[in-house]
This record gives structure tokens, sequence and C-alpha cells, in this order.
């Protein structure tokens, strides 16, 4: 954990980390009831660098996901109770019910939407920044995605036209080393991906996805920069998916991944950090920590039961919020 920066209000952070785990954990503990009728990819180890990244972000400014964006959605303040609502399908979820864990949205929090096309996200960014520029609107747009995306055209195509038309875009770039099974060393050459976003022509920055300060410390000044007209900036951040690549369950007896220990996640874990500063730093004691779960298991329990209580959606209204043939 890096020395404790007085501007980063770690209790607020670390609130937000851990409703993302909790809520997530609540996922996976209920998925096998088979009331979620939609496969669901877990970010749980990841949560600081959703968190860290937004924590420097506006309600204007716009956030776009991917796969794998409970953690982005809930940073960037979306509802709660829609996103759990969608993930069972039911009317009032943020789209309705239509689409499920992997097209969640929420304009009013400035969530723009996530999509499981890997890099599907990444021009659309784009394309938010630059009008953004346009409008000559101090606003800015983000992007999250895995290490997989660098080996789609896309974000290479996105990046290069964000550096020659200075578009204020932050590329995230979730480093956890893994696309689906397959690990980096065995996808792409010996190579650095920060290095492949300086070649575009963006400003970089690369740090520890598992320590909030660093993560809040490096975003909020590549915000700052392309905020300021600096142009599109990059973020690399290093980190550990701990449950497979989807579903709710561990995966470890694959093998695929004989590094990742169940004591290596824990070493690294973000919320163990966080708590570890808040204890030192904060004076935190067991009362607060007891305190804080308290509030977030009834606010997570409160969006089940707002789940459970909603209605089904309507079959005559199937065809409705819908832009394609």
């Amino acid at each position: 954990m890096k020395s404790v920066d007085s501007t980063i209000d770690l209790p607020a952070l670390y609130h937000s980390m851990l409703r993302i785990r909790r809520a997530e954990e609540a996922i996976a503990n209920r998925y096998h009831e088979q009331q979620m009728r939609c496969p669901v990819h877990l970010c749980i180890g990841e949560e600081a660098i959703a968190v860290g990244v937004c924590a420097s972000l506006t309600t204007p400014d716009v956030v776009y996901g991917n796969h794998r964006s409970h953690g982005h959605y809930m940073a960037k303040g979306g509802d709660l109770n829609a996103m759990i609502a969608e993930i069972y399908g039911k009317s009032t979820g943020c789209c309705g019910g239509r689409g499920g864990s992997m097209h969640l949205i929420d304009n009013t929090a400035g969530f723009a939407g996530a999509v499981p096309i890997v890099g599907g996200t990444v021009p659309l960014a784009v394309g938010a920044g630059w009008s953004f520029k346009l409008k000559e609107e101090e606003r800015v747009a983000v992007v999250f995605f895995g290490d997989g995306c660098f080996e789609e055209g896309v974000l290479h195509e996105a990046m290069n036209f964000a550096a020659l038309k200075k578009i204020p875009t932050i590329f995230v770039c979730e480093n956890n080393g893994m696309s689906v099974y397959t690990p980096l060393t065995d996808r792409q050459p010996v190579r650095s991906i920060s290095g492949i976003a300086r070649a575009h022509g963006l400003g970089v920055y690369t740090g520890d996805g598992n320590d909030i300060f660093e993560v809040a410390h490096l975003a909020g000044e590549a915000i700052a920069q392309a905020r300021s007209g600096g142009g599109p900036q990059f973020l690399e951040f290093k980190t550990y998916r701990w449950f497979g690549h989807v579903g709710h369950e561990f995966d470890d007896d694959l093998g695929y991944r004989p590094d990742e220990t169940p004591q290596f996640r824990e070493d690294r874990c973000p919320l163990k950090r966080a708590e570890a500063a808040l204890s030192q730093n904060y004076g935190w004691q067991d009362g607060d920590f007891s305190a804080i779960e308290q509030r977030v298991k009834e606010e997570v329990e409160a969006a089940f039961q707002f789940t459970f209580d909603s209605p089904e959606p309507n079959p005559n209204t199937s065809g409705d919020h819908t832009y394609a043939e």
C-alpha cells in the first residue's frame, strides 16, 4: 500500500469497494438457485480499479464497460436495485430485464453502457470523447477493458484516432493476465502493453491495480490531463481475477493459473490492503468495520428483495427499446 494521500477519501473508496464485493458475493451465492438466467462475469479481486478510476470522475463524465462490469457500473453510481433486477430479468432492471449481466446502463449516473463483445465499447468511448471536445465541454469518457482487448484491431484504431484528434478519452486496461483460460504469455509476444499505447501517442500510466491509493492517484492525474486538453490517456493496472472467467465459482481445480493460489490472492486483496490502511492511518477499529459491513449487508439484501418483489416483463413489450432488426 502506498503512503496515504490526504486528498484521497479512503473510507468512501473502501465503502464503494465493499459494496461491489458483497453484491457480487451475493450473486455468486444465489446463482445456483437458477433464477438468474444469464451468465455472470464477476470482478471480485479487481474492485480497486473501478473504484479508484471513478473517484475522479463527475456525473457528466461517461464510463463504458465490458462483459465484466458490475464494478464499473456500481463505482460510477449506477443503481444497485436496477442492476440486480436486470440480472434476474425483471422489468425494473436497468434495461427492463432485456439485457442481463453484460448489458448494463445508467445514464443518470453517467454509466453509458456495457456489452459482451471484446473491444465493442472502445470506439463508443472515443466517439463520446470527440463529441465533448467538439462541443468544448470539460467532460471525459472512460472505457474499461482487459489485456485480451489488445488482440482486437478496433483498440489500436481507436487509440490512433484519439491521439490524432487529442480526444479526452481515458483507456483503462485491467490487466489480469488472462483471456478466459489462456495466459497473456501464450497470446502475445513479449512486449509492454503500456509501451504500445505510448507508441500510439497516448499519455501512459502504470500501477498496481490492487492498491486503491495508487489507482486513485494515477487515475486522478490522467483524468485531469485529459480534461485540460492533454489528449487521450492510457492506464494499465495489473490485477487478479479471483473467480473463473465466467460463473459463480472458483476454478483453481483446472490448473491453468497455478501461481494464483487462494493465499496469493488473499495477500493481494484490495479490500484487505485498504483495511490495513484504515486501521493504521485512520484509527479504525472492529466497531467501525462492523458498522460499514452492516450498512452494506442491508443495502445488498434490500436490492435482492426489491428484485424479488418486482414484476416479470410484459411479453407484449418485448419489442420496445430495441433498435435493430
